[in-house]
């Protein structure tokens, strides 16, 4: 009933974790592969082991959570030869992330990638904004059309780039006339929305240390900034360049609505931080319960059908 196609492979349910929660370590990777989400991603990596900003660095929020990581991370060859590893004892393909600190850096990893015989999906993730004096490049239009030429001119496994949130349609427009220049697997919609500032009024204070305060807000509060992103770039790409949806998926409902919108997978971050691994098998029963109150049998009934006034 949930099988969903995406990438030329057939995966169980459109469920995956976002990269950055659950995926740190060999350990946390290895639960999530045995849980009951479709998919799974490795913790965005650079090319050294990164301990990301000082803590405190995330808190729990009543509708989400606000966080300033820092992009920690065990390095490249750490998750690469992971996944090598994984690759061979399962089915599924691994999803690969990856965030280098500079274009370059970028490049430097996807030639390792390319050159290893890694056969899963990798994903440039262009829109961290926790990282102090790096500016989200994929706010960049030019610098992320130059850098997807040079990484075209010689990648040829699959790859997706991960996004931030953007807030006008002018900019959906032109994101999007970039993103159809090149032969991208799928999009992943959104990161976090950037620099936002939560206030503990007990304390009068800010509550996360780097930055002064100000970090990337998921949950609740984003939802409907990441449909409008979904169905924006949805309605903007190449039918062949795939949406992964992320952001404020709580329950089968969000979920439902994401792929009504036009996503083909889903990944889960803030509610996972929160409940763990269960947080899959309870997503797809109640993804499942609407899809047949609704009459559904499989995703693509409905995926992308969404009804305007």
């Amino acid at each position: 009933m949930l099988e969903t196609n995406f990438a030329n492979n057939l995966f169980k349910n459109p469920f995956m974790n976002a990269s950055g929660v659950h995926c740190m370590t060999v350990e946390e990777m290895d639960q999530l592969a045995k849980s009951e989400a479709g998919a799974f991603i490795t913790k965005s990596a650079t090319i050294a082991q990164r301990k990301g900003n000082p803590k405190p660095r995330y808190r729990s929020l009543d509708l989400g959570s606000i966080n300033s990581m820092g992009l920690p991370n065990e390095g490249i060859d750490y998750y690469l030869d992971y996944a090598l590893q994984k690759q061979e004892e399962q089915d599924v393909p691994i999803f690969f992330s990856i965030a280098g600190m500079s274009p370059d850096e970028n490049i430097q990893m996807l030639e390792k990638i390319e050159k290893s015989s890694f056969k899963g999906i990798t994903e440039l993730n262009l829109s961290c904004p926790n990282v102090p004096g790096k500016p989200q490049a994929a706010y960049d239009f030019e610098a992320t059309d130059a850098i997807l030429a040079r990484i075209f001119a010689f990648f040829k496994k699959p790859l997706g780039i991960k996004l931030p949130p953007y807030f006008d349609l002018a900019h959906f427009d032109a994101m999007a006339d970039v993103l159809n220049k090149y032969p991208l697997t799928y999009i992943n919609s959104i990161n976090s929305v950037g620099n936002g500032l939560f206030i503990d009024t007990d304390k009068e204070q800010v509550v996360i240390k780097p930055k002064n305060g100000f970090g990337g807000i998921g949950g609740e509060y984003v939802k409907p900034t990441a449909l409008a992103n979904v169905r924006a770039f949805y309605t903007r790409l190449n039918p062949s360049i795939q949406i992964i949806g992320t952001g404020g998926i709580t329950s089968g409902r969000d979920a439902f609505e994401h792929l009504l919108c036009g996503a083909s997978m889903l990944q889960v971050g803030t509610q996972l931080q929160k409940e763990g691994v269960p947080v899959f098998d309870r997503l797809s029963r109640e993804l499942k319960e609407i899809m047949t109150e609704k009459g559904y049998d499989h995703i693509e009934q409905f995926r992308g059908k969404l009804k305007e006034m």
